[in-house]
């Protein structure tokens, strides 16, 4: 029987995102990559993912891999469980609902996104990876063939999604499901903290810095991420 994975894109992600991944993992599972760019809340693309699933055989292992907006729509969906889960994986996110102070932000986010959708990502690119990736032109360039797609309509969308996203806190100190909390240790976007706060929330939660990377661990360091999946399997 061979396991399913279910990997989930971050804001201003394509399916791109999960590239360097990819071939890491395809000899061993069954790959699928969630959508969300299309819908208004973080519920709508749990809801979707989940609709990914709708197909595996009853018994057949699924391992749950949410990155940064994707770790909330993977809390989401163990919030409103369809089917069992082997394993989740939780990479550079959060358990905290939005603060008062991250509104104000997300305001912000959005008047910038709509002045000049470009020029976010573009900022994005040196504030979202680490120091020593900087002059990786080759990098940048495979991150902004990432993000430039999505637009500044969907980009808004997302933001807003973010914004009101649900509080799981409570359920997920109460999780049952094997969990792995993953975090570059240089991620500005959500600082190690989050990520420990997420992993201390979670019974048996198990907690792993990546070296060398900010929060786009899955391009910055696909192997360790490819390896903590594969740990499930």
């Amino acid at each position: 029987m061979k396991s399913v994975i279910l990997l989930i894109p971050g804001m201003l992600n394509t399916a791109a995102i999960w590239d360097r991944v990819l071939p890491l993992l395809q000899d061993t599972a069954d790959l699928r990559i969630a959508d969300v760019v299309t819908q208004s809340s973080i519920a709508d693309m749990a809801r979707d993912a989940w609709a990914l699933l709708a197909d595996v055989a009853p018994g057949t292992p699924v391992v749950v891999c949410g990155f940064s907006m994707g770790g909330y729509v993977a809390i989401d969906m163990v919030a409103q469980p369809r089917r069992a889960i082997a394993g989740l994986v939780l990479l550079d996110t959060s358990g905290r609902p939005e603060s008062l102070d991250g509104e104000v932000a997300r305001a912000k986010t959005i008047a910038a996104f709509e002045r000049n959708f470009a020029k976010v990502v573009e900022y994005m690119l040196p504030f979202s990876t680490h120091p020593d990736h900087h002059q990786d032109a080759e990098l940048f360039a495979a991150l902004r063939a990432i993000m430039t797609p999505v637009g500044g309509e969907a980009a808004v969308r997302q933001t807003r999604a973010v914004a009101s996203r649900a509080d799981h806190r409570a359920l997920l100190a109460t999780l049952t499901i094997p969990t792995r909390v993953l975090c570059g240790q240089e991620d500005k976007v959500t600082p190690p903290a989050m990520s420990q706060e997420l992993a201390d929330l979670i019974p048996g939660a198990q907690l792993e810095w990546l070296k060398q990377s900010g929060h786009m661990t899955p391009v910055e360091q696909p192997r360790e991420v490819a390896n903590a999946i594969r740990g499930f399997l």
